[in-house]
């Protein structure tokens, strides 16, 4: 794409064509690259293994590492990790999942504080969890009555996700552990 084509109102089809990592932010492309640092991975990577470790028995959801989920046809976002459940095995997400996680860096974090936080809450996304690899820390956020609440900031302490559909907990001392020094 050159400089012009960012005056351009972009969607799906044209999305879905494109080399590299992108996100459609109401028709304008926002660029994911460079790759995530080692750090930012390896934490989403442990969301991942959290979560999956507690689905034997829930068959009706997934978790899922840097999937589509299309909101509309000009707006495609890529969260880090999504907890999905009774969602179509298709080419993206179409509806809202039970937990997105964000791993914002300070390149990200306008987007994930502030834009995506705006977007999950319309979709109605139940919890959303930003969390902060240089802190160690996430906040974690629930839907009540239609607007996101800040549960609170986790670092050491287990949090229970009681209200999704596959009642999991997230032991946030086991996402952290391995970075602190």
């Amino acid at each position: 794409m050159g400089a012009i084509d960012f005056l351009k109102h972009y969607t799906y089809d044209d999305y879905k064509i494109w080399e590299g990592k992108w996100e459609l932010f109401e028709g304008f492309p926002v660029a994911m690259s460079p790759a995530p640092m080692i750090n930012h991975q390896a934490i989403a990577a442990m969301f991942i293994s959290e979560i999956n470790s507690q689905l034997d028995d829930c068959l009706r959801c997934m978790v899922l590492g840097e999937e589509d989920y299309k909101l509309t046809e000009d707006t495609v976002l890529r969260p880090d990790v999504v907890l999905i459940c009774d969602e179509p095995h298709d080419k993206y997400i179409t509806k809202a999942p039970e937990i997105i996680i964000e791993v914002s860096s300070p390149s990200t974090a306008k987007n994930d504080e502030v834009y995506k936080l705006k977007k999950y809450e319309e979709e109605q996304v139940l919890y959303y969890i930003l969390a902060y690899p240089i802190e160690l820390r996430a906040k974690v956020y629930k839907l009540t009555n239609g607007k996101y609440q800040k549960v609170g900031d986790f670092s050491k302490e287990t949090y229970h996700f009681n209200e999704t559909f596959c009642s999991i907990k997230i032991d946030f001392n086991r996402i952290f552990k391995r970075f602190r020094k």
